[in-house]
């Protein structure tokens, strides 16, 4: 009796339970332990805790790299590729990819001009130039590439698919959303209602996009390009922080409501309708394809 409660038909670890380890060893065993390699590798450089992009990297490689060896290991016990749960790597510059960043770059751009045309933002000029604007620009660009594949891959990869077998894809999806919701709530300073709405939100499009594209190169593309959108070109704070090296010289003077306060665009009241816009266009644009199936 006690057997079958944690091992399947299989013969295997039931899935729930997998996707259970996935999680909890991931977070709180292997990643403080990652983590501690990746800031001893990165002392000689000096870089200082701050929203820029060096310290941003060192966060998001690690995620990455708990999500690899992690996923690496369940691969092998199951007998698949580490590739194999809806991010199949010769697909990655496929144009699901191209447009999910088309779409989360006109979301993001859509909500801060919606902010200017508002009143809730005012554009000095450049915040930086010449080489360092250069320098800033791709760095942003490098990090929330990693950002877009790290976050997409712990999250909706290997938990995706394995919860999907054990609990189906809507209850999976919204567990995905209340965990992702809840690493941002807990650990972001000045996290509030709205934000979680947005995050609860976009959380399970994500998901909805794996399931009427096949992969989460879609979300990969989106994620990517909406935070760059709000950490380097709108220069949006986030958790109480100010990118260093945006674009703009911005200075939020609007209501809360409207420019986010302290949480930055993506709290912001304009991004509902624009949330809205996205679940109906990503359900019209791919109702035609088979939903995929595990």
């Amino acid at each position: 009796m006690v057997k079958q409660i944690f091992i399947g038909p299989d013969g295997k670890l039931r899935a729930f339970l997998r996707a259970l380890i996935f999680y909890c060893v991931g977070t709180w065993g292997l990643y403080p332990l990652v983590m501690r390699l990746v800031l001893y590798v990165a002392r000689p450089f000096h870089i200082r805790p701050a929203l820029s992009w060096p310290f941003t990297a060192l966060d998001e490689v690690t995620n990455l790299m708990v999500a690899l060896i992690f996923t690496g290991i369940f691969a092998l016990y199951e007998h698949r590729r580490i590739d194999s749960y809806g991010m199949p790597i010769h697909r990655a510059r496929s144009l699901h990819t191209f447009e999910g960043a088309a779409v989360g770059t006109v979301t993001a751009g859509a909500v801060a001009i919606g902010m200017l045309a508002l009143g809730g933002i005012q554009v000095r000029g450049l915040a930086t130039s010449g080489t360092a604007l250069a320098v800033s620009a791709l760095g942003w660009l490098a990090v929330n590439i990693i950002i877009g594949v790290s976050e997409e891959f712990f999250y909706r990869s290997y938990l995706q698919i394995t919860l999907w077998k054990s609990i189906g894809f809507w209850p999976a999806s919204i567990l995905i959303a209340l965990v992702f919701t809840g690493d941002h709530y807990f650990y972001k300073q000045g996290e509030n209602i709205w934000d979680v709405i947005t995050l609860m939100s976009l959380s399970l499009l994500m998901s909805y996009s794996l399931l009427r594209t096949g992969t989460l190169w879609f979300a990969v593309g989106f994620h990517a390009a909406f935070d760059y959108m709000q950490l380097f070109v709108i220069g949006t704070p986030n958790g109480s922080q100010v990118p260093v090296g945006r674009l703009f010289d911005v200075t939020f003077t609007g209501p809360a409501w409207l420019t986010g306060g302290v949480l930055g665009t993506e709290a912001s009241f304009l991004m509902y309708p624009a949330i809205v816009l996205l679940w109906i266009y990503v359900w019209w644009r791919y109702r035609r394809n088979p939903a995929l199936q595990v």
